[in-house]
């Protein structure tokens, strides 16, 4: 959530781990020959200290592939099942996973106006999926999340959505605040959703290429983001209750931009 909502606000239901049986695998043989055949890893959790031949070529796999595994003690993989993982855990995502880095050169090539979506350690699937939902409508062409911290690329997320999933690009990315600088150095501006900002949403230009950042249900965007930044702006809150769901918030300042981009073009 972004920091319109933690004021005065009551924590939002999360799932911030994929809990569907159809969405992961277990062993450490099943999770490497899924990861040699192409299949797109959400998330991976592997024991601590784990050793042996065949986690030494999982090892491997995971370095050739560029997936972060998330070392975490033998209870935690208990939780997602109680058959034998070998102390190996993957979600698997029907979406595939792009790099901003390759989206962007690509879309000044077409000569498109990059409009670029960031959701900072966004938990909630269902605000998720929401969000990937307005974002496809409006025309984002991609939305970059953290590798880390953020919510699971689901079943969940994906029936919220209503399937938009599959028509936008999805980009993980292990950096945010580096990926804020990349886009910066590529022409783009970065707009940070925040209370703590001065400006409204109607005063700053969304027609040049530009990304909005949104952030945690609870925390808002990270300092480290927030610093990077280009500008901080927020939506105007007039009633009593100062906060709103981050999905609302974020569909508001979408269509602000295509307001302004459609009003440009008449």
């Amino acid at each position: 959530m972004d920091d319109f909502q933690h004021k005065n606000s009551k924590p939002e239901f999360r799932n911030s781990e994929p809990n569907k049986k159809d969405d992961f695998i277990f062993g450490l043989r099943p999770v490497l020959e899924a990861i040699e055949a192409g299949k797109t890893i959400d998330k991976i959790f592997v024991q601590n200290a784990l050793q042996g031949e065949i986690y030494a070529e999982l090892k491997t796999a995971l370095a050739q592939y560029k997936i972060r595994p998330n070392y975490v003690p033998v209870e935690k993989l208990n939780r997602f099942t109680r058959k034998n993982h070998q102390g190996v855990v993957a979600f698997i995502s029907d979406v595939p996973f792009h790099r901003v880095e390759n989206i962007i050169p690509e879309l000044f090539e077409e000569g498109k106006v990059p409009f670029i979506l960031i959701l900072d350690r966004l938990t909630d699937v269902r605000n998720f999926g929401a969000i990937c939902r307005t974002a496809e409508c409006v025309g984002i062409h991609a939305v970059v999340i953290p590798e880390k911290g953020g919510a699971p690329i689901n079943s969940d997320a994906i029936k919220t959505s209503a399937g938009a999933m599959y028509n936008i690009k999805i980009c993980k990315e292990p950096n945010l605040a580096h990926t804020v600088d990349f886009l910066q150095q590529s022409g783009i501006s970065v707009f940070s959703a925040t209370e703590k900002a001065q400006k409204l949403i109607y005063d700053v230009d969304f027609t040049e290429p530009c990304a909005i950042v949104m952030g945690n249900e609870e925390t808002g965007i990270s300092k480290e983001v927030l610093h990077h930044s280009d500008e901080k702006i927020k939506l105007p809150i007039e009633g009593k209750t100062q906060s709103l769901n981050v999905s609302v918030a974020c569909g508001a300042i979408l269509y602000e931009a295509v307001r302004q981009k459609i009003t440009k073009i008449k």
